[in-house]
């Protein structure tokens, strides 16, 4: 049986298990798993869930605990399981986070985040899209591929990784320190997406996060002369910063979906509770995405110029604070393995011409690809992680498992501009 034949049997499979399907989905996402850091019960219960039932089709799970002191089960789960096929010193994985954000303030949701609703083709739950709908549809692409029985060109497997949203520490990266995964698997990260479904991720730009802390003199606000107006002299700081980073950073990479560089002030805390009070006491924060054309390493230079400047006109003292740094790796060649069976498998499935992007936010992807291991980000969904009512489409949920099963059986078909 030819491989395109094999495909067209994937697709009526996945169609005929549509319910089964989404009475995993409903079940999972009914277990909260808010990341412990953000104040929920973490992974360990959707983990076990997700174990059962693997193990229920016949598969072997394995897992890696990952050590947190800070967390109540003392560690993190990271499960994983795949099929073997010819070339046993490559697999294909497919790698989805299993815990989630909070759900935010509760009342901007229609429904109970972590009592999944139904609803005009969509499943509104807490996770629904972020991570839950692509985490079940690689799950079930295996299952597939293992029901069908036929040779696999090399392995294929699937992660459920935790920490994803709190920095990946338990997660992927202590997986990659620790060599779970070998410089020539093929690593498919569904972890962002667009409505269509066209747009497969292969670049990522840099990420800082910085905080800046100015520390004058609280004084009366009716004797301002007698101190430092910390409020002032951050706000001139910050808009000093903003200044330099648009004037001089000022490449475009269109790649991107946004193809220049963004320099955004955005979080500032309290500083006096009271109008008649100066504040001695500023903090403000920076989120910068920079294009990989630019290094991190002198964005913090000229943060770090004006800071000392600002410094001595104003003769305070200013303290700087990374919170979150994440340097792009190299982007993920569009002609690689993984990227060209991941655009075959949308192509044959969806009948869309796929095109390759990158992208400002961050996903575990820009980890593999820093460790040299070329990697794809795809999903099909409305883009609205994080937000109340969150939701995953059914349909989307069926086709990605589809595109899913059908990437390593197109291994060696013609190529897209070929039409298969």
């Amino acid at each position: 049986m030819q491989a395109t034949d094999i495909v067209s049997r994937i697709e009526s499979d996945i169609d005929g298990d549509r319910e089964k399907i989404l009475d995993f989905f409903i079940r999972m996402l009914k277990i909260n798993s808010v990341n412990p850091r953000m104040g929920g019960p973490g992974e360990t219960e959707r983990a076990k869930f997700i174990q059962t039932f693997l193990a229920s089709e016949g598969f072997k799970v394995s897992g890696v605990d990952v050590p947190d002191a800070g967390y109540k089960d003392g560690v993190r789960p990271n499960i994983f399981t795949m099929i073997e096929g010819k070339d046993k010193s490559k697999t294909l994985w497919f790698l989805s986070h299993m815990d989630t954000v909070p759900e935010g303030s509760r009342e901007l949701w229609e429904t109970d985040p972590f009592d999944p609703v139904v609803k005009d083709g969509k499943v509104f739950a807490r996770g629904a899209e972020d991570n839950g709908q692509s985490l079940v549809s690689s799950l079930f692409a295996l299952r597939e591929l293992k029901k069908l029985g036929v040779d696999l060109p090399f392995n294929v497997g699937i992660w459920g990784v935790a920490d994803e949203e709190f920095g990946s520490e338990h997660g992927v990266k202590y997986l990659l320190d620790h060599g779970h995964f070998k410089p020539n698997d093929l690593v498919v990260v569904p972890d962002a997406g667009t409505p269509d479904g066209v747009s497969v991720e292969i670049a990522e730009k840099n990420l800082l996060w910085f905080k800046v802390t100015t520390k004058g003199k609280q004084v009366h606000a009716s004797m301002p002369t007698r101190g430092k107006n910390a409020h002032r002299i951050g706000m001139e700081l910050a808009l000093n910063l903003d200044r330099i980073f648009h004037q001089k950073y000022t490449k475009t990479n269109d790649l991107f979906d946004d193809p220049f560089s963004t320099f955004e002030p955005t979080k500032v805390e309290p500083n006096v509770p009271n109008i008649n009070t100066v504040p001695g006491i500023d903090v403000f924060y920076f989120d910068c995405r920079v294009l990989p054309e630019y290094s991190l390493d002198e964005v913090l230079s000229d943060v770090r110029s004006e800071i000392f400047s600002t410094q001595n006109r104003h003769n305070v003292e200013i303290d700087l604070e990374i919170i979150n740094r994440e340097d792009a790796g190299p982007a993920t060649q569009s002609s690689s393995e993984v990227a060209r069976l991941l655009e075959k498998a949308i192509y044959h499935i969806t009948k869309k011409n796929p095109k390759f992007i990158g992208i400002g936010g961050q996903t575990v992807g820009n980890l593999f690809r820093k460790d040299g291991i070329p990697t794809a980000v795809w999903s099909t969904v409305d883009d609205i992680p994080h937000e109340p009512n969150e939701y995953s489409k059914i349909d989307n949920l069926i086709s990605d498992a589809k595109v899913f099963a059908a990437m390593p059986l197109l291994a060696g078909q013609a190529s897209l501009s070929q039409k298969f």
